[in-house]
C-alpha cells in the first residue's frame, strides 16, 4: 500500500480525493500497489465530510511520516507551498502538483531537488488542467525537436472572447456575467490582463527548450482592450479574436509572447470555445499535433494531479527523467518579430494611413467614423512606431496561417 498526503483541501484537493475514491479500483490497478490518502492539510475542519477524519492542521505530521510516499500539493500560491514542497523532496517523498505558480516560479530547483533525492516533482496538472500536455512533451514527443507551441491557455478569457463574439457584447457586460457564472474571480486580474496564461507558457516553452523561461520576461498583454467592433471587423475579415500564449524558435532566436491575435476560421485554434483550452506543438518531424480539453474546474485539474500520483506510484525509488535546466533562457525582443497587424484609425486618416504603411488590405465592414485595413508583414518596432503617426484607435496581432 502507498500512503498519500493532500495539501490543500479546497476546489482541486478535494478533487483529488474524490477521484481516487471514486475511481479506486482502476487506480489501483494501474499504479501496480494500492493507493490510499492517510493525511489531508488544510487549516479548517470539515464537520460531516466523509474524510474529515484525515483531516490534520500540522504539516510535520506528513513531512516526518516515513509511510506517505507521495503528497499531492493544491494549495496554490507560493508561500508555504515553496517551503512545504521542497522539504517534502528533501525528504525523498514524491509532490505531483497543480500550482502554476510555484512551477513557473521554482521548477527548476524543485525538479532538481527530487531527483537528487531519488523521487519526482511532478505537475501535469499546473497546465491545461485536464488536458494532458507536460507528459506528451516530456515523453512522446523525444524524438522531435520541438520549434514553436501556441495555445489557448486561459479559460476565463476564453469563455469572455467567446461570448463577445457570439452576443455582439462589450467585454465589461460579459465579464460581469463570467463572474456571476463563477467562470471569473472577483479580482479577475490574473486571467483577464494575461498573467496566468503567461505562467503556464513559460512552463511549456521551458519544457520545449530544456532550460529556463521566466515568465517574468514574457511580453504579456491581455484582453480589456478588445471591443465589440472588433470582433464585426473580425467577422468581415472571416477570424476571429483569440488571447494566444505562444513561444517559438527562428534561427536559433527564441521569441515568447502572450497577446489577443486575430486568427482565421481555419486555424485549428478557432474551433476551441467557451471555457475549453487547446495546444497547438510543432515538431519538426512530426510537424503538428494538437491537443484540447477542460483546461480549468475541479475534476479535470484533479484527474491530471491524479495521473501524477499513479506515475509516481510506479516509480517509487526512481526518477523519472525531465529536461528542465536551471540556467534562463534569453528572450529575443518580441519588438524584432515580424508579423501583420489589424488596425483601426479614424475615417478622416485614410489616405494618411495608407500613405505611411503603404501597401495594406483595407477591410470594408460598414463601422461609421473608421477606416480600417491589414498591413503587410513587418516588425514590431517599426509598425508601433507606425501605427503612431497614423493615429490609430486600436490594433491586433493577426497570426499567419
Amino acid at each position: 500500500m502507498i500512503q498519500v498526503a493532500v495539501m490543500g483541501y479546497g476546489t482541486v484537493g478535494s478533487g483529488v480525493v474524490e477521484v481516487i475514491e471514486k475511481n479506486k479500483d482502476e487506480i489501483n490497478k494501474k499504479s501496480g500497489e494500492e493507493i490510499n490518502i492517510k493525511y489531508i492539510l488544510d487549516l479548517r475542519d470539515f464537520p460531516g465530510d466523509p474524510y474529515e477524519n484525515k483531516v490534520v492542521h500540522d504539516v510535520e505530521m506528513i513531512l516526518n511520516d516515513p509511510e506517505v510516499k507521495i503528497i499531492c500539493e493544491t494549495m496554490g500560491g507560493l508561500k508555504p507551498a515553496y517551503d512545504f514542497t521542497k522539504r517534502a523532496l528533501l525528504g525523498g517523498k514524491s509532490v505531483c502538483t497543480s500550482n502554476k505558480e510555484l512551477v513557473a516560479t521554482h521548477g527548476p530547483e524543485l525538479i532538481q531537488i527530487a531527483h537528487e533525492n531519488k523521487c519526482n516533482y511532478l505537475f501535469e496538472a499546473s497546465v491545461g488542467g485536464g488536458i494532458p500536455i507536460i507528459r506528451p512533451l516530456n515523453y512522446s514527443l523525444t524524438a522531435e525537436k520541438i520549434d514553436a507551441v501556441t495555445g489557448i491557455l486561459n479559460g476565463t478569457t476564453n469563455y469572455i472572447l467567446s461570448k463577445m463574439e457570439k452576443e455582439g457584447a462589450d467585454f465589461e457586460d460579459v465579464l460581469k456575467e463570467a463572474q456571476e457564472k463563477g467562470y471569473a474571480e472577483r479580482n479577475p486580474e490574473a486571467d483577464v490582463e494575461g498573467y496566468d496564461a503567461c505562467r503556464k507558457i513559460a512552463i511549456l516553452s521551458s519544457l520545449m527548450c530544456g532550460k529556463n523561461v521566466k515568465y517574468q520576461d514574457i511580453d504579456t498583454e491581455g484582453i480589456t482592450k478588445i471591443t465589440a467592433t472588433d470582433f464585426v471587423y473580425a467577422r468581415a475579415m472571416r477570424k476571429t479574436i483569440k488571447l494566444l500564449a505562444q513561444s517559438r524558435e527562428v534561427d536559433g532566436k527564441f521569441y515568447a509572447m502572450v497577446a489577443p491575435f486575430m486568427i482565421s476560421m481555419s486555424h485549428p485554434l478557432s474551433m476551441v470555445n467557451d471555457v475549453f483550452n487547446a495546444v497547438c506543438i510543432h515538431g519538426n518531424m512530426l510537424g503538428d499535433s494538437m491537443y484540447y480539453g477542460r483546461g480549468a474546474g475541479k475534476l479535470p485539474t484533479a484527474s491530471a494531479v491524479v495521473s501524477d500520483v499513479v506515475d509516481c506510484a510506479r516509480h517509487i525509488g526512481k526518477v523519472i527523467m525531465c529536461f528542465w535546466e536551471g540556467e534562463d533562457v534569453v528572450l529575443t525582443p518580441n519588438d524584432e518579430a515580424s508579423r501583420r497587424f489589424f488596425v483601426r484609425v479614424p475615417a478622416e486618416n485614410e489616405k494618411k494611413a495608407l500613405h505611411i504603411f503603404g501597401q495594406a488590405r483595407v477591410i470594408e465592414a460598414d463601422v461609421p467614423g473608421e477606416f480600417a485595413f491589414v498591413t503587410e508583414a513587418m516588425p514590431e518596432k517599426e509598425f508601433k512606431e507606425k501605427a503612431g503617426e497614423a493615429g490609430a484607435i486600436s490594433w491586433i496581432r493577426v497570426e499567419e496561417e
